[in-house]
């Protein structure tokens, strides 16, 4: 009896489970029925993917924090709140970013440029750079041109030590690579159960940008990216991200319509993108139309790790992106460097300390050699660069100095210069190199040089002892330069086209850098083993203390009307709204130079650098600036004061981070009179002006 209820008891028990389990199912099915309901009625998919990038581009070593300059922060500016970014920083926000989307889909990316900028990467050639960006733990980076600055001789070691996918699609190394296949085409994430596939490319003009070697080759970025795209779709991959760097422009004309891309990580432009910054680029992120009939988020996050860029991008069930938003978050005083990547980068300092605080000179006010102005007009960086390495040659009859723009990195505050000032200017380690060259291949030069001044190109021409006038809206290398000037017997001559002159710049554009491949084509005698640049520049400022910076008009931008009319070119260049136009005068500062025995810290050039010029100029390279042109107004038809008023309507060229403000204060000597400015030019959102327009600036009244 006991047994019978026993079973009975068991049976019952378990035909209660199996009542219990099926009502559990009924009420799942319930509910997933309800839920499939609720998500149809509101357009929500549960199939929805949210998809977290973090990303930096253009850090260039800035491994410590950076000043209003963009030199490296002083501990006295650390401790007033008014450094920005550097490695400790950087690692304490990555920490903190991550730390808030816990749990949620998360990718770091880099767009590349972590090499060149400072003294850590000219001491320890990329292995400080790798360390920290390991101890960031990134997904993957796309390679940039700086990258290739020291050929494989760097860049090998520093994928031997890195542990994330470096990217580049349109990197092509043969067998003898150093690198062999370590660069990859694309990688495939998983990140949430979801695949995500990254692409990177590297700018196609990267051989005349920087050093590949005859090993590595850079192929279309466009039709690499496409390849690729259709391969990682043919794995059934469709989120593909695209982190390159390519600049802003092209990235968002050309990288974003390619169709398979959905995100476009981006950098080599240094562009700053944002909703809230007037003086930001673009929006952030920029919404592009992809043809293929659905939009493409860009971004970028400036440079230099001043900013950590941060968007949330949501894709449907066919990896579409349904929304994009976020913003780049700044920096600044609010991120507390990490306290142990602080002691390290103290460790890493110690042997570079010495050179880094060895004082050079000073100099009355801070030198500017901003990107912006040094790739798109004169730059007193550019000035004082050009004046050193004149000042420098012009015994061997050297009469002309071109410099590329893009190789000023930085500029300088006022007050103490030291050598680690000169050499974040100028970390490139390049040498003075000097040519003779025909007036004719000189101006093709310069048409060069000015052919992507619309990007911002680092081949823009910085000079001494010439002068010219350029107008950006005539085609690039077919007569972007108007007229064109040589000092001669004490005066302003247009240079001769059949004459062959004596010219310096530094041995990267005359190996033909940058795209100056008439230097390295019609030079002759051509030596480019000059003193270090960056040495030279340091005792030009030495011998000049305290040195003044300055603006002379050296290189004038007119309008197209302008350039119609009779040549006038030996005009100063047109003031900047609001700054009184300097006296024309040689481009050689004001400054007495000092004979060539006042530099005995220079090494001298190797044998026979000292005879480039057969037929040495009958003029001296640098005359004294006895009696200097008189000024002449901007506007080509005006009488000639001797003391210049203020400028009657003159134009502007938009460069990133102006504002209407701004241009106020300079034209009016008024912020508060933006609206003169706004007015004139109805075309164009003041928060929204685009770069490498051309805006009216009203006469002041």
């Amino acid at each position: 009896m006991g047994e019978k209820l026993a079973v009975m008891f068991q049976s019952s028990r378990g035909v209660k489970q199996v009542i219990r389990e099926t009502k559990m199912k009924k009420i799942a099915a319930i509910a997933a029925l309800s839920a499939s309901t609720l998500g149809l009625s509101t357009g929500m998919s549960f199939a929805d993917y949210t998809l977290n990038i973090l990303h930096i581009n253009d850090w260039h070593s800035r491994i410590e924090s950076n000043n209003k300059y963009e030199s490296t922060c002083s501990a006295e500016e650390e401790t007033k709140g008014e450094c920005t970014g550097g490695a400790a920083r950087l690692i304490t926000a990555i920490a903190q970013e991550r730390k808030k989307l816990e749990g949620q889909n998360v990718l770091l990316l880099s767009a590349g440029d972590n090499f060149q900028g400072s003294l850590f990467y000219i001491t320890y050639k990329g292995k400080t750079e790798g360390e920290f960006l390991n101890q960031m733990e990134f997904d993957a980076m796309a390679v940039g041109n700086h990258e290739f600055d020291d050929g494989e001789a760097a860049l090998a070691p520093f994928l031997d030590m890195i542990k994330f996918p470096v990217l580049g699609a349109n990197v092509k190394a043969n067998a003898q690579s150093r690198l062999g296949d370590r660069v990859k085409p694309s990688v495939v994430i998983e990140v949430g159960g979801q695949k995500i596939g990254v692409i990177g490319a590297v700018t196609n003009d990267t051989p005349e940008l920087a050093s590949p070697g005859p090993a590595v080759t850079i192929e279309d970025d466009v039709k690499l990216i496409t390849s690729e795209v259709e391969r990682l779709k043919g794995e059934g991959v469709n989120k593909i991200i695209a982190v390159t760097h390519i600049g802003y422009k092209r990235e968002r004309d050309v990288i974003a319509k390619i169709p398979g891309i959905d995100v476009v990580v981006g950098g080599h432009s240094h562009s700053l993108l944002s909703n809230t910054d007037p003086k930001a680029e673009g929006p952030y992120p920029t919404m592009v139309d992809n043809p293929d009939g659905y939009k493409v988020p860009v971004v970028q996050a400036a440079s230099y790790s001043k900013y950590l860029g941060e968007f949330k991008v949501v894709f449907d069930d066919n990896g579409v992106v349904k929304q994009a938003s976020g913003d780049p978050i700044h920096l600044d005083k609010s991120i507390t460097p990490d306290p142990a990547v602080l002691a390290r980068i103290k460790e890493l300092g110690a042997p570079i300390e010495a050179l880094k605080n060895q004082e050079v000179a000073e100099t009355t006010k801070a030198i500017d050699g901003s990107r912006e102005n040094c790739r798109t007009r004169e730059c007193e960086m550019g000035n004082l660069v050009s004046d050193a390495v004149l000042d420098r040659v012009k015994d061997q009859g050297v009469e002309i100095v071109i410099t590329n723009g893009g190789g000023l990195r930085a500029s300088i505050d006022q007050g103490t210069v030291t050598m680690g000032e000169v050499l974040n200017v100028l970390p490139f380690q390049n040498t003075v190199a000097t040519f003779q060259i025909s007036g004719k291949d000189l101006v093709a030069g310069l048409e060069n040089g000015l052919s992507q001044i619309e990007d911002g190109a680092g081949r823009f021409p910085q000079v001494a002892g010439l002068k010219y006038s350029f107008d950006k809206s005539a085609t690039a290398n077919a007569g972007r330069v108007k007229s064109v000037e040589v000092m001669q017997g004490g005066a302003w001559t247009p240079i001769n086209p059949d004459k062959d002159y004596l010219v310096a710049t530094n041995n990267y554009v005359r190996q033909g850098g940058d795209g100056y491949k008439v230097f390295a084509d019609k030079a002759r005698n051509a030596y480019d083993y000059g003193p270090g640049l960056e040495q030279v520049v340091a005792d030009y400022l030495d011998a000049h203390r305290p040195y003044t910076p300055k603006l002379d008009g050296r290189i004038t931008e007119i309008t197209a009307a302008a350039a119609a009319e009779p040549a006038q070119e030996s005009a100063q260049k047109p003031a900047k709204p609001g700054e009184a136009p300097a006296p024309a005068e040689p481009a050689k500062p004001a400054e007495t130079a000092p004979a060539a025995t006042a530099e005995p810290a220079m090494p001298e050039p190797p044998a026979g650098s000292d005879d480039i010029a057969t037929t040495p100029p009958a003029v001296p390279a640098e005359p004294a600036p006895a009696s200097p042109a008189p000024a002449e107004p901007a506007k080509p038809a005006e009488a000639v004061p001797a003391e210049p008023a203020k400028p009657a309507e003159s134009s502007h060229v938009i460069v990133a981070g102006d504002t209407y403000w701004d241009l106020a204060e300079k034209a009016y000597g008024d912020g508060a009179k933006w609206k003169t400015i706004s007015d004139a030019n109805k075309d164009y959102e003041p928060r929204r002006l685009p770069v490498g327009a051309t805006l009216t600036i009203p006469a002041a009244n």
